[in-house]
């Protein structure tokens, strides 16, 4: 965002075809800026004197200055703070910088500098843009992930997780990104793209370190029941699925190696159907597991290797493709069925990945299209067990998968209960050692390893002698080395492998030589727990002080995009119940409510320099002020849906602004003047919209918020130039609850108009205002009197009128009677308060 000066003009303007002094908006932000830092507006007292709440953007990555993507972003957790400090709470809403990174880390190298200083510089610019942009933020609590004083407490937690269990290492194939030269886990993995530059992702075996978090998947799933209502539920739909908890059982298939001997282990795959089995005509492994490499014949093996190198080359995204055709080789082995003994080839085929299950599968091709496709292409057998009604699949070449009759399945022929079916196979399988029942997720362990510099050093030194050393809680943090002036640039190790005087260590354990670990942590590790260290930033004692997160959560509102729904949203979620187990934190779910605001968009399509559709954000302010912008924002449509700027209008929101700021000019009365006596219809206007507003702000429906102020001021305006006046302590009242409700939109107008009320500073400081019941009460209702369906009188009535007496009005009506002439009346139907319906004989 620019620092320029604003251009909008500061002398007179016409509004409502009237000469008036237009508030000076770059003044104006000036001006409420210092006053709110003076007077620490923001900063919670945490005093015990309020309830707490506590509202939370997801922190900003410091990739540049603001975009128009923040200004919606942060607008809507603005709303929300400012309205809960208006209604008497104590609200903390602080601020900080996701910091680490790979975007900082490239950005740097193209321009030859090194990532703190430019990560550093980023985070300032965005810094004078945010208190720029009016938000209501705590900078008292300012935090940074890439300072030395927060990733201790990082490398401390991960720590504790290796001391549960919940760290490991492990060699394993995995997402490798060619273009940012390091290790990607699954969630980062988008259609078989690197999700932050875009690359195809390959794969590579290393060895890595994991969080395991499939040790919480029940508990992730389970838990979701408390974010019900509060959470969008596409977002625990999409934890859901990204979880893919699926109930079956695990098989054991004896493999006949080409030599004749049997492998010493059986290989266990995972099937949601085990009734099946009796269909299982070939078996399938991924051409990159360890299996396959380990029990392929000898006269097998070239073409195998031929096989899986063309596989490498293969996106995840491909290899899944249902239209794509079904290729493999065969292994030279066979795997033995174990409910019938029957022996099965066994296959490379690419359709199966190593990651997912145990990296090999029973082929089912009369009951699983691509089982089916795959027996098609290679000339297997096609055995139906399930006797659906429809044509046989190996004539068919459509696969069935509903339930029906067994057939050609032992001991279940003639069953037609599926669930018997799969109870009575888990049975057997238990009975005879070969198999049990069991409950297997789509969600894998979280690969956290970086192999790229500015990111939080693992804490862990490798000793010939100890193995995996971790380091003592003492000498963190493990300090990153400053390398300036060093090549940064991604080579598929991590740069910190040259930096030998930081690498060479003595061992914690024995004091003998060893080395640190050189790759960097995941950055969504950081941001797994930051909210926790905003709570006591300062604290020495731990990652957070516990009494202090006691009292500040849960936090009662998140906001952020819906992208971040199962990278960030599911990472934070564990970490939570980890601390819960370790005792820290008395929760298990951290934010209550979560907003997901859309994007801006322009002309339809997503903003881009190549595509000379971009908005600058700091230009438009400088055009329009931060009020118009913030306005326009938030009215052009619900949070969660885009934003096209095309099709809103700033200068109309400005417009707006100055019609609001010329009733805070008009007002004649003086402050503390009783309501009581003034304009009867001006009053319930207010206290209706008052009412509505406070609704609509609780279902976060901010746009309509702002429509219902933009009708009280016409309301009101009206009442001044045709209506009781400017000195009516009506129009006061009702000025004064638009400078308050539009407060959260439009801070620095407000501030302003709350001055020209005669008030003290800062309307932040208000209270929100409260409707009274009284004047919500209509006097009087109208209803309609029909007669043979035509309308044929009106009456004011009482809002709680009877029907009885409702009828008698309408039949002593002069117009009904008329049109009645005399006729006898066969039906009257009454619809008390509002209609009355007469048929005559």
């Amino acid at each position: 965002m620019s620092e320029q000066t604003e251009t909008i003009p500061s002398g007179d303007v016409e509004v409502d075809g009237q000469p008036v002094r237009r508030y000076d908006a770059a003044a104006a932000q000036q001006r409420w800026q210092a006053h709110w830092a003076e007077h620490g507006t923001f900063t919670p007292a945490d005093d015990d004197s309020r309830e707490r709440r506590y509202v939370l953007d997801m922190f900003p990555y410091p990739s540049g200055d603001l975009h128009m993507g923040h200004a919606e972003a942060f607008v809507m957790g603005d709303v929300v703070a400012r309205r809960l400090k208006l209604q008497g709470y104590d609200v903390m809403h602080p601020i900080g910088w996701d910091s680490f990174g790979l975007p900082a880390e490239n950005a740097a190298i193209q321009r030859g500098s090194h990532p703190a200083d430019w990560t550093y510089a980023n985070i300032e610019t965005q810094a004078r843009s945010f208190k720029r942009y009016g938000l209501s933020l705590d900078w008292s609590r300012r935090l940074h992930t890439s300072d030395p004083e927060y990733y201790r407490w990082t490398q401390w937690l991960f720590l504790r997780f290796r001391e549960r269990g919940l760290a490991y290492r492990k060699d394993s194939a995995v997402n490798w990104c060619p273009q940012d030269q390091t290790v990607l886990a699954n969630e980062q993995v988008v259609q078989g793209l690197c999700e932050r530059c875009g690359a195809t992702v390959t794969k590579r075996k290393l060895n890595q370190w994991y969080f395991k978090i499939t040790d919480y998947a029940d508990r992730l799933l389970d838990d979701m029941a408390q974010l019900e209502g509060g959470w969008p539920d596409r977002v625990l739909t999409m934890q859901r699925n990204w979880i893919g908890r699926s109930e079956g059982a695990h098989v054991d298939f004896a493999i006949e190696l080409a030599d004749g001997t049997r492998r010493a282990e059986p290989v266990r795959v995972f099937t949601t159907r085990p009734d099946t089995l009796h269909g299982a005509c070939f078996f399938v492994v991924a051409p990159e597991a360890d299996l396959a490499a380990e029990v392929v014949a000898p006269e097998h093996r070239p073409a195998f290797e031929a096989y899986l190198e063309r596989t490498n080359k293969a996106t995840e995204i491909e290899r899944q493709s249902t239209d794509r055709p079904k290729t493999g080789v065969f292994l030279g082995v066979h795997a033995v069925n174990p409910v019938n003994g029957e022996r099965l080839p066994v296959y490379a085929a690419d359709y199966v990945l190593a990651d997912y299950g145990t990296g090999a599968v029973m082929g089912v091709p009369a009951h699983d299209q691509r089982d089916l496709d795959f027996a098609r292409a290679h000339d297997l057998p096609v055995r139906m067990v399930i006797d659906t009604g429809e044509e046989d699949p190996a004539v068919s070449g459509v696969a069935t998968s509903g339930d029906g009759t067994y057939v050609s399945s032992g001991e279940l022929d003639g069953l037609s209960d599926k669930a018997a079916g799969v109870r009575t196979i888990i049975e057997a399988l238990e009975r005879d050692g070969v198999g049990s029942g069991t409950v297997t997720y789509r969600l894998r362990d979280w690969l956290l390893s970086r192999q790229r510099f500015w990111g939080c050093p693992i804490p862990i030194v490798h000793c010939p002698s100890c193995g995996e050393v971790p380091v003592p809680d003492d000498q963190l943090p493990v300090r990153l080395p400053d390398l300036r002036g060093a090549d940064l640039a991604p080579k598929g190790t991590s740069p910190l492998a040259a930096a030998t005087d930081w690498v060479d260590v003595d061992c914690p354990g024995c004091g003998g030589a060893a080395k640190r670990d050189t790759d960097t942590m995941d950055t969504f590790v950081d941001s797994s727990w930051y909210f926790f260290r905003y709570c006591s930033p300062g604290y020495e004692g731990g990652p957070f002080d516990p009494e202090d997160v006691r009292r500040w959560m849960p936090v009662a509102q998140y906001v952020g995009g819906v992208e971040h729904a199962i990278l960030h949203l599911l990472y934070m979620r564990f970490f939570t119940k980890v601390l819960h187990d370790m005792g820290l934190v008395d929760f298990d779910e951290p934010m209550r409510r979560l907003l997901n605001q859309g994007q801006v968009i322009n002309q339809g399509r997503s903003m881009s320099k190549s595509l000379g559709n971009g908005v600058d954000l700091g230009a438009q302010i400088d055009e329009f002020g931060v009020d118009a912008i913030r306005t326009t924002v938030v009215f052009a449509g619900p949070p969660e849906d885009d934003i096209d700027w095309a099709d809103v209008s700033p200068a109309g929101s400005l417009k707006f602004l100055q019609r609001a700021h010329r009733l805070a000019a008009d007002v004649a009365s003086e402050p503390g003047v009783d309501p009581a006596g003034g304009d009867l219809a001006l009053r319930r206007t207010t206290h209706k919209t008052v009412a509505e507003v406070t609704r609509l702000v609780e279902d976060q429906r901010f746009n309509v918020v702002v429509a219902r102020v933009m009708e009280l001021v016409n309301a009101t305006r009206k009442a001044i130039d045709s209506g009781p006046g400017a000195a009516d302590p009506a129009v006061r009242e009702a000025v004064e609850a638009v400078t308050v409700v539009l407060s959260v939109v439009a801070p620095y107008v407000t501030e302003e108009m709350w001055e020209l009320l005669g008030h003290e500073p800062s309307v932040a400081e208000a209270s929100w205002p409260v409707a009274d019941p009284a004047l919500l009460v209509a006097e009087s209702v109208t209803c309609v009197v029909q007669v043979k369906g035509k309308v044929r009188g009106r009456l004011e009535v009482a809002p709680d009128i009877g029907e009885d007496e409702l009828r008698a009005l309408a039949l002593a009506d002069p117009g009904v009677q008329r049109a009645l002439g005399g006729a006898e009346i066969r039906t009257v139907i009454v619809r008390a308060p509002k209609l009355v319906s007469i048929v005559p004989a």
